[in-house]
């Protein structure tokens, strides 16, 4: 939290929220495609001390003007439905809550347990919310786990779940992050059809891979892998001036997402899904609803590029 902001600042925003979200949704400037309009849950996540709901953040959401919340795993099921259907918001998708802690690829058998429990717990919370997939970050490569095993403990792992999945109708997303590991399209595309399942799919995070190559050339390898998207930006320029992470720490439509190029590959795999918003740069520190409003008018260039 930006410590410049009181309790007052939010509770304001909040009650800004509430009054917008009785107001007409903003136009929608006519687009090229139709992809749905989505924001990460963890964006606006603050804790209840802030006075803020999930009720209040789910309405400020949808006065900004999106389609949906991409939600965490593991929250209280009973709040997220009443606050999704006060405000007819989708949940197209859920965030596995364990997989940085207890990664699939850890040596302990415990470890690797705990986090496929965490799967299959996001993945039954997945099927309550009417969302069509989990994103999943399948492994971590570091100096005491590498590339191989991290490759067979995930794949071995997810197979357990997978029967579940299909159980539920729920696909399994892999999301590529820094984590070490499926660092090119064509390893990725492998990985994902060496599972032989249609539950097993991709959800790829575009800004994610322009430190170690081009979106674009990502998506037209993955092609119909892709169900779900991250909109995210990234500027090599900042992160060759200022270190690796910064680069992360620019606006919509100023870092190096060649975005008519992104959306041309998308058209050619014929995409028609969500783009949901990971935002990485806050002016003020946090989201409030100006923030999430400027956000969503990104998304519409971005989609219209």
């Amino acid at each position: 939290m930006n410590p410049s902001l009181t309790r007052r600042d939010f509770l304001k925003a909040g009650g800004a929220a509430l009054a917008a979200s009785a107001l007409p949704m903003p136009a929608r400037a006519e687009r090229k495609r139709e992809i749905k309009k989505g924001m990460m849950w963890s964006a606006v996540a603050w804790g209840p001390e802030e006075g803020l709901t999930v009720m209040d953040k789910f309405k400020m959401i949808r006065a900004a003007g999106f389609d949906g919340i991409e939600i965490d795993g593991g929250m209280d099921q009973a709040e997220v439905l009443k606050a999704r259907d006060a405000t007819g918001l989708i949940l197209p998708s859920v965030i596995c809550a364990t997989h940085w802690k207890q990664p699939l690829s850890d040596p302990k058998p415990s470890v690797r347990a705990a986090g496929r429990k965490g799967l299959e717990t996001a993945l039954r919370d997945a099927m309550v919310y009417g969302s069509t997939s989990v994103l999943l970050v399948p492994a971590v490569v570091n100096k005491t786990v590498s590339y191989d095993a991290a490759y067979a403990r995930s794949q071995e792992e997810i197979k357990k779940a997978i029967p579940l999945a299909e159980e539920l109708g729920v696909k399994i997303a892999i999301e590529n992050v820094w984590n070490n590991f499926l660092l090119s399209p064509l390893e990725a595309a492998r990985y994902i059809d060496e599972f032989h399942s249609p539950v097993m799919a991709w959800h790829f995070d575009v800004g994610n891979v322009i430190n170690i190559g081009w979106p674009e050339q990502w998506i037209r390898i993955l092609n119909k892998r892709i169900h779900k998207l991250h909109i995210k930006e990234y500027s090599r320029k900042k992160r060759d001036a200022e270190g690796l992470w910064k680069g992360f720490q620019v606006e919509y439509l100023e870092g190096d997402d060649n975005w008519p190029a992104v959306m041309a590959a998308l058209d050619e795999a014929g995409y028609r899904g969500w783009g949901t918003a990971e935002p990485t740069y806050w002016p003020k520190g946090v989201a409030t609803p100006e923030r999430l409003h400027q956000v969503a008018q990104k998304l519409e260039e971005i989609f219209s590029s």
